[in-house]
């Protein structure tokens, strides 16, 4: 489990909980049942209402994304790569056939068995950008369904506190509880606008930030195929493939930073 993602989470919550109390609050005052149902409740239908019944599907997949460790080092599989192409240049890519045929990472083992089949190199790109195409288009798939979580919110939010006010200015005979209704009734703007904010657009971000990790990484994979199925030299495969893992955690970062972005605005 990635363990960043759930820190940033509860440090979050905890940020606000904590200035709440600083400033003399109550937790109690916090705790609103009414608040929640709306706000969580409203948002989850309008979820659902918004996508069919195969993309709510991906849901624990999209979570596992956010919050499960990303063990794939882009390091790992260029050294792989580069000895793979010394295989290939000394005892041709038919060597290769081997080594892949258990190979855990089903993209490459593709790529490589479709070298060691003699397919047409514009064909293997073809098939392979495809594939990454779709890979991506999935990810953003998994990233849409938490944005827009963390756009219905604040306006579940938002209704929430109307029904409350509207609730309080039908009872002004009681003057004496006009100051505790109405801050029960903005507790739900303060549910909608946090968990947008700390929950569900930061694991969109999470998963965009991931989701381009793991793009970078098949186009590098990509590369290094078609290098292989040339016979380049390991030292020249080498420099190709370092380009792309000197620019994986700054797209990453280029990721959250847009994410962040679009939290502020």
């Amino acid at each position: 489990m990635d363990i960043a993602t759930l820190i940033g989470i509860i440090a979050g919550i905890a940020a606000v909980i904590s200035g709440f109390l600083w400033e003399g609050g109550q937790l109690s005052g916090l705790v609103q049942k009414t608040a929640a149902l709306i706000v969580f409740g409203g948002t989850i239908a309008a979820v659902v209402a918004s996508f069919p019944s195969h993309r709510l599907r991906t849901i624990p997949a999209a979570l596992r994304m956010a919050f499960g460790r990303n063990d794939n080092d882009p390091r790992k599989w260029m050294e792989e790569l580069v000895d793979m192409s010394s295989i290939a240049r000394r005892s041709g890519v038919l060597a290769l056939e081997r080594q892949v045929m258990d190979h855990p990472h089903p993209f490459l083992k593709d790529g490589i068995q479709m070298v060691v089949d003699g397919t047409d190199q514009d064909v293997i790109r073809q098939i392979m950008e495809l594939e990454i195409d779709s890979v991506e288009q999935k990810h953003e798939g998994y990233a849409k369904i938490f944005e827009s979580a963390g756009g219905y919110a604040p306006t579940m939010g938002i209704i929430g506190t109307v029904m409350g006010l509207i609730q309080v200015l039908g009872s002004l005979t009681d003057p004496t509880g006009l100051g505790p209704a109405i801050a029960v009734a903005f507790t739900a703007t303060l549910y909608g606008v946090a968990s947008a904010n700390l929950i569900f657009l930061p694991i969109a971000s999470k998963i965009k930030s991931r989701g381009a990790e793991d793009i970078q990484m098949m186009e590098m994979l990509l590369e290094g195929v078609l290098a292989i199925q040339n016979g380049e030299n390991p030292h020249l495969v080498r420099k190709r493939l370092e380009s792309f893992t000197l620019t994986h955690r700054q797209i990453s970062r280029s990721v959250v930073k847009e994410g962040l972005d679009e939290s502020a605005q």
